[in-house]
């Protein structure tokens, strides 16, 4: 399923319910994701300065990847 990510809030939201449908505290994500879970806060309350590291790390600890659409498509190489 995709969803539409375009705030930090709609991210924190995604996380946190994709977290919760898993049965994961936010203790048991935070290690799963080599993480503290002051960042697992931050990210779910939407913080906006967050490093895009840590996300990833997030996303694949819930079993999920980041997919990237609507961008200009050019030769490649570019």
């Amino acid at each position: 399923m995709n969803i539409r990510i375009d705030t930090p809030e709609s991210l924190g939201q995604a996380m946190r319910s994709a977290r919760k449908q898993l049965n994961l505290t936010q203790p048991q994500l935070a290690l799963a994701a080599g993480v503290g879970v002051r960042f697992i806060v931050d990210l779910e309350a939407g913080k906006p300065t967050l490093r895009l590291e840590n996300i990833l790390r997030v996303l694949h600890a819930l079993g999920g990847e980041l997919q990237v659409g609507g961008l200009p498509i050019s030769g490649e190489g570019a």
